[in-house]
């Protein structure tokens, strides 16, 4: 065993025992946390405006606090790009998170020097508990690579600025920088592609031992990795490869087909990471679902999702959430960020201890009839398809087609296939009946004749690649929307569809 994984099976056992001991005491912890926020809160100007020092309760703090998105944000925000001080938090962030927004265009997420260690430690958190629960701990001293974006930072209003995980970039511990592939010079490269060739030149003739990134980027280096050299299977260029740490997405869709890039076994660790906070992490190799990272400067709150959008919705602490029941996540942080809907929709499949499962998002649904489909149920169907069928799916994206003429309107999947289905008329039949059997408004509209079956449309070959690089979005943490209640996406991809 060499040096480093010698070393870190002692502190993995400390940061294990220290998970394991908060887990018994995450109501508390959150309890604890929601007194710390507001009173820190009560001296920034935010605090003031919403009477702050009058808040005894968490009831209290519903009444004053109202619920509010990236939109409603904004001004406050304005006003630390302005040079304001103790505006959200106390003092300036010491960095926004830069990310793409919808209607806001970029959206600047503000890290205090309060909150950026908790961004740090829940992937530290998440590897050590891999390798108590696994007994694994080689990897620690082979390389391992980072699908990041750029660690150059830009300034705005004066504060460093850019992506979350070039952010993180810089806090790589130094005992781990020796490990880190690729180089700073290449992990500033903004060309995705050209970014991805640098990073295969300089990591597949290593001993790669973990792998970091969302999966259809993770997918995409291996596919590049295994033209490159022959179409050998990952585990043949990386024979000591043990783990891979992903986060989001929902792993679902791509587990096949990464699972045959691989080519032999690799540990998988799931993590929820954002630029708001790190949310969730698999904290054990046996049990469903991520372990909610409750004592992290964070205070949660969930809205059941039937509630979003109406003017008062019922928002629940931790203790007071049910299995099974989809929430719209809402946090208050000790960067600033107060009851802010991040836009993710989540259900627990525990609550002793209180692991969730991400479903997707509050804007990521397709309702045009009243069928309120959500990205899990896409991904449960589309994946319980291909595994019937034998075929791998490389992305795929849903949109209602509405004016259709001469015809009833439809569900429209846009799906690019690594192995396509022999029958596609019996896949598409098959994707529809497990969608039926997830939603029951869907099940109902065709019964009553107000839909007609879902569509597939074949996309050619890395279409959702040249897409996202249309948008000039390829690469890093950049996520092909998985459902849209409009068109936009869909009209967007016309020129890529096969067959229709």
């Amino acid at each position: 065993m060499k040096l480093k994984s010698f070393l870190a099976k002692p502190y993995a056992s400390i940061i294990h025992s220290r998970v394991r001991k908060a887990m018994m005491t995450a109501v508390a912890d959150q309890q604890s946390i929601f007194q710390q926020l507001v009173k820190e809160g009560s001296k920034t100007a935010f605090g003031k405006e919403h009477g702050f020092d009058q808040i005894k309760t968490y009831d209290d703090f519903k009444k004053v606090v109202p619920i509010r998105d990236y939109e409603a944000f904004k001004p406050y925000i304005e006003r630390i790009k302005a040079g304001e001080v103790n505006v959200l938090w106390k003092g300036k962030p010491i960095y926004f998170a830069k990310t793409s927004g919808t209607t806001s265009g970029a959206k600047y997420i503000p890290i205090s020097s309060d909150s950026i260690s908790y961004h740090i430690n829940g992937a530290r958190d998440a590897l050590l508990c891999y390798m108590v629960e696994s007994g694994k701990t080689d990897f620690a001293s082979g390389k391992m690579i980072f699908l990041s974006g750029s660690p150059e930072l830009d300034r705005v209003g004066g504060i460093p600025t850019g992506r979350l995980s070039g952010i993180v970039n810089h806090y790589v511990p130094r005992y781990l920088r020796g490990n880190q592939l690729p180089d700073y010079e290449t992990n500033c490269i903004e060309d995705w592609e050209e970014k991805l060739g640098k990073i295969i030149e300089q990591t597949q003739r290593e001993d790669m031992t973990l792998i970091s990134g969302i999966p259809p980027w993770v997918q995409m280096y291996f596919d590049w990795l295994s033209q490159r050299n022959d179409s050998k299977k990952i585990k043949e260029l990386f024979p000591n490869l043990q783990v891979i740490v992903h986060g989001g997405v929902n792993f679902e869709p791509y587990r096949s087909k990464l699972k045959d890039s691989l080519g032999g076994q690799v540990d998988l660790i799931e993590t929820f990471p954002a630029s708001e906070g790190f949310f969730a992490f698999q904290d054990t190799l046996t049990e469903p679902g991520l372990l909610l990272n409750t004592n992290a400067g964070m205070f949660y709150e969930f809205i059941p999702v039937a509630e979003i959008g109406k003017e008062q919705p019922i928002r629940l602490s931790l203790g007071e959430v049910k299995i099974g029941e989809q929430y719209a996540l809402v946090l208050n942080t000790n960067a600033g960020l107060w009851s802010y809907l991040i836009g993710d929709t989540i259900k627990f499949v525990s609550t002793q201890p209180y692991r969730l499962v991400v479903t997707g998002r509050i804007a990521h649904y397709i309702s045009a009839f009243g069928e309120h489909v959500i990205g899990e149920e896409v991904d449960y169907a589309m994946r319980h398809a291909a595994e019937a069928f034998g075929c791998h799916i490389i992305e795929f994206t849903v949109a209602p087609a509405i004016w259709v003429q001469n015809e009833l309107p439809y569900h429209e999947w846009f799906v690019e296939f690594e192995t396509p289905p022999a029958d596609l008329a019996g896949f598409s039949l098959a994707v529809d009946n497990h969608l039926r059997q997830k939603n029951i408004y869907y099940d109902d509209l065709l019964r009553g004749k107000i839909l007609q079956p879902l569509k597939i449309r074949v996309m050619k070959r890395n279409s959702f690649i040249e897409f996202m690089k249309s948008l000039g979005r390829l690469g890093g943490q950049n996520k092909v929307p998985r459902l849209g209640n409009d068109r936009k996406v869909a009209d967007a991809l016309a020129p890529w569809v096969q067959q229709a």
